[in-house]
């Protein structure tokens, strides 16, 4: 069993540069340990901690209003997570959010496509039996045969938020509401996770998403750069040419002003800068798996999308037998770990049945560049 520090947790502490509001000035003050020291458990990178330090950030934080002293110090650390599940299921608070669609001005009318529907449910699933390998962590004691409680954690809340799909009302009204639901994801506290079902396409918070992780600005095409090294994300989603097309740093109709593409489908970027398409037809289709964990916050954001429906349901089913692959992250650096996974699905037939949620296929878990990933970072 692992531990963390939830220092910067408790404080609501960012690792962006752009939001620190001087914690560290104030801790050093208030306490008189080494600016060093109080950086290093901010970002959960100190190899061990005096307890005279605990001790005086015990004091800090009960003198501060952030926790009462029946509370520490056990609340300044939390077991890590060891896998993709438990990674999720150990937030407290973790809220769903899915595109919704509607054919006429009607609200009362709107809907969430079957295949976001299915993938909804297998993530319910996993949360709630951690994979199916809840029944792993328990172990009776001496051979006894009584019940004994799960160590795992489980969520105290789960919450579903609804925003428009592109192309079911305007962009404006579809990036307003996006961009409500991420800001008040991120501007409030606590251990939490939001998960993102569907591709730019469907879920226009996923764009937030991305453009929180990489630092580029959300709803803006960079179809235009002159080199697509330049891209701010490492992966592209390339529409059809009946896809609604939302302006977007994730996805466009070309990687760049001198790369141009006519293929539809998902591209990623490999080691040495190439692109190559991963998948997007009927013989070859593709998912995306995307998450950013700040472990020091507790603070996880999750995409799930599949580039196309018949993707999108066979995802579901990846990760009720396959979740092991997205672990561990593909890029870590101190309190920021990033997942980033393509699932690429070949050896496909034909649909016979739209309704049918158990669909065959050879399911290959891509591990994006994780150069293409640290040359993004170092640009922030």
């Amino acid at each position: 069993m692992r531990y963390a520090f939830r220092l910067a947790e408790i404080l609501g502490h960012s690792p962006d540069r752009r939001k620190r509001p001087g914690t560290i000035k104030a801790i050093v003050e208030h306490t008189g340990l080494d600016r060093h020291q109080v950086a290093a458990l901010l970002k959960n990178e100190a190899k061990y901690i005096p307890l005279e330090a605990l001790s005086k950030l015990c004091d800090y934080l009960i003198d501060q209003g952030y926790a009462r002293a029946s509370e520490l110090p056990g609340a300044l650390f939390a077991v890590k997570p060891e896998n993709f599940w438990e990674t999720l299921a150990r937030r407290k608070d973790i809220e769903i959010c899915v595109g919704v669609r509607q054919a006429d001005s009607d609200p009362t009318n709107a809907w969430v496509v079957a295949s976001d529907s299915v993938l909804i449910g297998e993530l319910l699933n996993g949360i709630s039996t951690l994979g199916g390998n809840a029944k792993m962590q328990t172990m009776p004691e001496h051979g006894s045969e009584e019940e004994v409680q799960s160590t795992s954690s489980h969520p105290d809340q789960l919450q579903q938020t609804l925003v428009w799909s592109p192309g079911h009302g305007s962009d404006e009204d579809a990036q307003a509401r996006a961009r409500k639901i991420f800001d008040g994801y991120a501007d409030s506290q606590g251990d939490k996770a939001l998960v993102c079902i569907g591709s730019v396409k469907s879920n226009p918070v996923t764009e937030m998403i991305f453009a929180d992780a990489f630092g580029c600005t959300p709803f803006a095409s960079e179809d235009d750069l002159d080199d697509s090294s330049s891209r701010a994300c490492p992966f592209f989603l390339r529409y059809r040419e009946n896809d609604p097309k939302p302006n977007a740093a994730s996805a466009g109709v070309q990687l760049s002003k001198n790369d141009k593409i006519d293929k539809p489908g998902i591209y990623c970027e490999g080691d040495d800068g190439t692109w190559s398409w991963v998948g997007g037809d009927k013989s070859k289709d593709a998912a995306l798996v995307f998450y950013v964990y700040r472990e020091p916050l507790g603070r996880l954001e999750l995409v799930l999308s599949g580039f196309s429906g018949r993707a999108t349901r066979l995802l579901a089913k990846t990760l009720s037998s396959r979740s092991e692959e997205f672990w561990p992250p593909v890029y870590e650096e101190p309190g920021l770990q990033i997942g980033a996974f393509i699932v690429q699905y070949g050896g496909l037939e034909e649909e016979d049945d739209l309704l049918q949620t158990n669909l065959s296929a050879a399911p290959k878990v891509i591990r994006l560049s994780t150069e293409a990933i640290r040359r993004r970072m170092e640009r922030l």
